[in-house]
């Protein structure tokens, strides 16, 4: 059997006994008669970054075939911000790679991701979904290889403190029950998104805890693996979903916000990328970081101020990016180092079997462990765009290969030390810095634009958007403005508590 199938959690994968790219019209037909499914949803990201759902009961066998061949048309004016409500109409379109059993319907419920279409019959040229396709695709056409990525979904679960086995105060990290609160509520979260298809890596208590006026904020990690960046953001999306959905159904308060009190630990939102061709990872070469994953690297260091403005869209998203703690402020990159922008993790290159070592009875696995290996993108949480977000980091990984002195840059960017320590001042000052303000992102992203335009990827309608909606905080001084200032601070994070 298909090692792809073998144990495969997603219930219409599992069923149907094909991996989801390969899913028709048919199946997913064979899969509604077979199963007593009664309704039908489609689910479609909007410009608010959140997924809207349209319901559909079925009537019949041919108005189950329609819909699933015609989709159905919405209104684009009310989802997104750059649609004349003179001009509004789309068309949705279900992506049947994406079905999934909806964990929370009382009616048997079949669920599918949807992409636009305008009066034409075309894909909607401003859509974060079809932006995305033409990033990866553009990728694979300057450099021949396919780009892949995952996420590291960063949230506060928040409920009522017992005051039993208090969590040490920003020591969460890995921590186990009954001293980590809400285990139970993580695994459940990830049984529900391996259902609907996410390739997940791992799941964990993270070093954010703390109790004000009787409620326990406690910070959770669950992490992605490696899968085509479209893929990617697909899972990242259901996957916020079912956790605030999961977190309703339990009566808890869910937030993937930046920042949400001083001198705690804020949840990002790092990409982890890699680059693949011919169905081997191009990482590594010869058990050292390769020239390819420096040249995207090299992307990353050029364009890092204008990919703010797609994975950092609001003001308490600066409150995080701020000097002397773990999230970035400078434009680097170096090994196993989590005071850069850019990070490369340990990454399996040793010559030893440690399986073999920790278990005496196991021979030798000859594993390749050079599958492994990622780079890591520090700076974004979760108010991005995730579309928006991985689709620029494609342009910037891509840009890298379009550059004749990327590898030099990727020399003169790279850090070795721990770039906040005193002994580390001069090499900090060399260092370019990430933009302070949802305002200074808008003017990186204004400078460079053409980079992220280039290849009819992103389109200027919707880079026009995204500055628009990035000056019209007018946070330009807001940092130094409330510095000190908890009560403002906390109005600052009430107004952004629910972003993404």
């Amino acid at each position: 059997m298909n090692q792809a199938l073998e144990m495969n959690p997603n219930r219409v994968v599992a069923y149907l006994g094909k991996p989801a790219g390969e899913l028709t019209k048919a199946d997913i037909v064979k899969y509604i008669k077979e199963n007593g499914i009664r309704m039908v949803n489609f689910m479609y990201p909007a410009g608010d970054g959140r997924l809207k759902t349209l319901n559909f009961v079925i009537n019949n066998a041919a108005y189950l075939d329609a819909i699933l061949t015609c989709g159905e048309r919405v209104d684009g004016s009310s989802l997104f911000p750059f649609i004349e409500a003179g001009s509004s109409d789309l068309y949705v379109i279900p992506r049947f790679r994406t079905a999934f059993l909806d964990p929370f319907a009382e009616i048997p419920t079949l669920s599918m991701l949807c992409s636009f279409f305008n009066k034409d019959g075309e894909p909607l040229e401003s859509s974060p979904e079809h932006t995305l396709r033409k990033a990866c695709r553009a990728f694979h056409e300057v450099t021949g290889m396919e780009f892949q990525a995952m996420g590291e979904l960063e949230y506060y679960v928040i409920a009522p403190d017992s005051g039993m086995f208090p969590a040490t105060d920003q020591k969460g990290y890995h921590e186990s029950a009954p001293y980590a609160k809400f285990n139970d509520f993580r695994t459940q979260c990830m049984a529900y998104i391996a259902q609907a298809g996410g390739q997940i890596k791992y799941g964990h208590s993270e070093v954010g805890n703390f109790t004000i006026d009787g409620l326990i904020y406690e910070q959770n990690e669950i992490e992605f693996l490696p899968v085509n960046a479209e893929e990617a953001a697909d899972q990242l999306m259901i996957a916020k979903w079912i956790i605030r959905n999961l977190a309703y159904k339990l009566g808890y308060d869910i937030t993937f916000a930046p920042k949400i009190t001083t001198g705690k630990a804020g949840s990002g939102l790092h990409i982890h990328m890699r680059i693949v061709k011919d169905g081997q990872n191009q990482m590594l070469d010869g058990g050292v970081l390769s020239a390819t994953a420096r040249k995207a690297i090299a992307g990353m260091m050029e364009l890092a101020p204008s990919i703010t403005a797609f994975g950092n869209t609001n003001p308490t998203s600066y409150f995080r990016l701020v000097p002397h703690q773990e999230a970035p402020t400078n434009i680097c990159w170096g090994d196993r180092n989590r005071s850069v922008l850019v990070r490369v993790p340990l990454g399996w290159a040793a010559k030893t079997d440690m399986c073999m070592t920790a278990n005496p009875l196991e021979s030798e696995s000859h594993y390749d462990t050079s599958q492994k290996q990622t780079v890591e993108m520090r700076s974004p949480d979760g108010s991005a765009d995730l579309y928006q977000l991985i689709a620029g980091l494609a342009v910037a990984c891509r840009y890298g290969f379009e550059l004749d002195n990327a590898l030099d840059i990727a020399e003169k960017t790279y850090v070795n030390v721990n770039i906040h320590q005193k002994e580390n001042a001069d090499k900090l000052k060399d260092l370019a810095q990430l933009p302070d303000s949802c305002y200074a992102s808008a003017a990186c992203l204004e400078k460079q634009r053409d980079i992220f335009e280039k290849h009819h990827v992103f389109s200027p309608a919707m880079i026009d958007g995204i500055i628009k909606k990035l000056r019209s905080y007018g946070d330009q001084t807001l940092r130094a403005d409330i510095d000190g200032n908890q009560e403002e601070m906390l109005a600052l994070v009430r107004r952004y508590f629910h972003c993404g």
